[in-house]
């Protein structure tokens, strides 16, 4: 059914879906990683597609940047189109020295001080876990692709921290911050929405910048660490 936001024909999205930010990202998982692609959905340029990879129907749908945005359709899917899990893949950045540029990151959890939980159905939570099955299946397949990846807890923050002037004080609005591998914009959201639906989801990162590391990234070597992200997902969903 369509919603205000996806105009994908009733059962034209998988019950598996990757999710980017970036509907550019989407096009290129689509045209580089599928077979048999559709597109299902182009409501505000949010191109989605569904394909096969390896036999396998995957959905590949963009979620735009923040949990307002992501939690629209985060929702809508769950709730209207169907689907059952959920993997996020994006970028993110790291306040942690041991993380590097590139390095591939595992959200085990993703603690949050946005008002989105609290809006949404009077949750006081601000820490919200990812499905242990689906990232057991995206250990194994990083494993078997030879793909180190580091698992952890993960910061969700409402605001891109790189233009934060203080981040030593942007940092001490969250308890044991020393201890999250990895900062982005969207996780926790999914996986709280995932949880208030009876649904699954993980999230999987590339590290693309680092609060120790200001060294410049080639084009090349960002997108063989970005191909490696989006292999672990698509071969973690074979699994499901």
């Amino acid at each position: 059914m369509a919603t205000p936001h996806i105009n994908a024909p009733e059962g034209s999205i998988a019950k598996i879906v990757l999710m980017p930010g970036d509907p550019l990202r989407a096009k290129y998982i689509a045209d580089n990683f599928l077979t048999d692609v559709k597109l299902v959905n182009d409501v505000r340029g949010m191109t989605a597609y569904t394909g096969k990879y390896k036999g396998k129907e995957i959905s590949v749908f963009p979620h735009g940047m923040g949990i307002p945005s992501c939690g629209i359709y985060f929702y809508e899917l769950f709730k209207f189109y169907g689907v059952e899990k959920i993997i996020r893949i994006g970028t993110c950045g790291s306040n942690n020295r041991d993380v590097k540029i590139l390095d591939v990151l595992l959200a085990n959890s993703a603690y949050t001080l946005s008002t989105f939980p609290k809006l949404f159905d009077g949750t006081e939570d601000h820490e919200f876990a990812a499905s242990v099955d689906i990232n057991n299946k995206l250990i194994e397949a990083a494993n078997e692709n030879n793909i180190p990846i580091k698992a952890g807890k993960i910061l969700t923050s409402d605001v891109f921290d790189v233009y934060v002037e203080d981040h030593d004080k942007f940092l001490r609005n969250f308890p044991d911050y020393e201890s999250f591998i990895g900062v982005e914009m969207e996780s926790a959201g999914l996986f709280y929405l995932a949880k208030l639906l009876n649904k699954e989801a993980a999230c999987v990162l590339t590290v693309v910048d680092s609060h120790y590391d200001d060294r410049i990234v080639t084009s090349e070597d960002r997108q063989t660490s970005l191909n490696q992200m989006i292999t672990v997902a698509l071969e973690g969903a074979l699994k499901l």
